[in-house]
């Protein structure tokens, strides 16, 4: 059974996010467990609170999240229809990310889904900072939904990676199993200037092979230049339907993360966005 954890903040992306993991584990048997985070909306940024109203505000935050819970799951129950899908519900006393943490790690989820704004957003970047700070530090596969995006099989999925990674089975595990399940090609796109592969890369290479056996495979090597322009192009160039990338230290990804690339990338990236984690849990 898939776990798969939706964020919350009760907002039309949200709801879209979790709309899109129905559809795209709608023929799985799934568990779809969704969270909101309301420590922030006790305490408040600046917000002073005497110590004797955070007891009766902290029980009334959880009561009123709860309740809005309760109603988008009821909202969106059996569209598609399928039995053997579950859904439960979580009010979190704590910060997004730690919320999500926890859970995470108290559940095994498999997969967090959550939306990201529209480009026509008035924001610089539909990456906004606490997406960026999923990516970054949940120890679990993260997918991002553009708000706009209409749902579709992930039939070309574009992996940009450098082969510089030692892979992990189990994070793999689920791009293997989209890839299988939606009969997907997965175009791994190198970046560089080099005509061939260090051992390790190879080793590497070889590695994402074995662990994706069912999946089809197409690989490829483009010259250095804008990495998220190359990005951009490819996905154009393959129509690819979902964008996946790894996420470690002083990994390629990581790279973007702290740089204006990752700003680019959100703003103009149209399909969903996989980050997965190569860090132990």
């Amino acid at each position: 059974m898939k776990t798969i954890l939706i964020p919350t903040d009760f907002s039309q992306n949200a709801l879209h996010a979790l709309q899109y993991a129905q559809q795209l584990f709608k023929c799985e048997r799934a568990c779809f467990f969704v969270l909101h985070a309301y420590g922030e909306e006790v305490y408040g940024e600046f917000r002073t609170v005497a110590k004797e109203d955070i007891a009766h505000l902290k029980k009334e935050k959880e009561q009123e999240t709860k309740k809005k819970l309760d109603e988008l799951v009821n909202a969106v129950i059996g569209e598609p229809p399928n039995p053997l899908h579950n859904f439960e519900t979580i009010a979190s006393f704590d910060n997004l990310i730690d919320g999500i943490n926890d859970f995470v790690d108290e559940m095994n989820i498999d997969v967090v889904v959550m939306g990201t704004k529209g480009e026509t957003s008035d924001h610089k970047t539909t990456f906004g900072s606490f997406t960026v700070e999923i990516f970054k530090y949940v120890k679990c596969p993260v997918l991002a939904i553009p708000e706009d995006f209409e749902y579709r099989q992930p039939k070309a999925i574009l992996f940009p990676t450098d082969y510089l990674l030692p892979y992990k089975r189990r994070e793999l595990k689920l791009l293997g199993d989209l890839a299988r399940k939606f009969k997907s090609r997965i175009h791994c796109l190198y970046i560089t200037d080099f005509d061939e592969l260090s051992p390790r890369q190879e080793d590497n290479r070889l590695f994402l092979e074995g662990a994706l056996t069912k999946s089809y495979l197409h690989f490829e090597t483009t010259p250095i230049k804008n990495k998220a322009e190359v990005i951009l192009e490819h996905i154009d160039k393959i129509e690819a339907v979902m964008l996946v990338m790894m996420n470690s230290r002083h990994s390629f990804f990581e790279d973007m993360l702290y740089r204006s690339t990752v700003d680019l990338l959100g703003l103009k990236i149209k399909i969903p966005f996989l980050v997965m984690q190569n860090i132990n849990r």
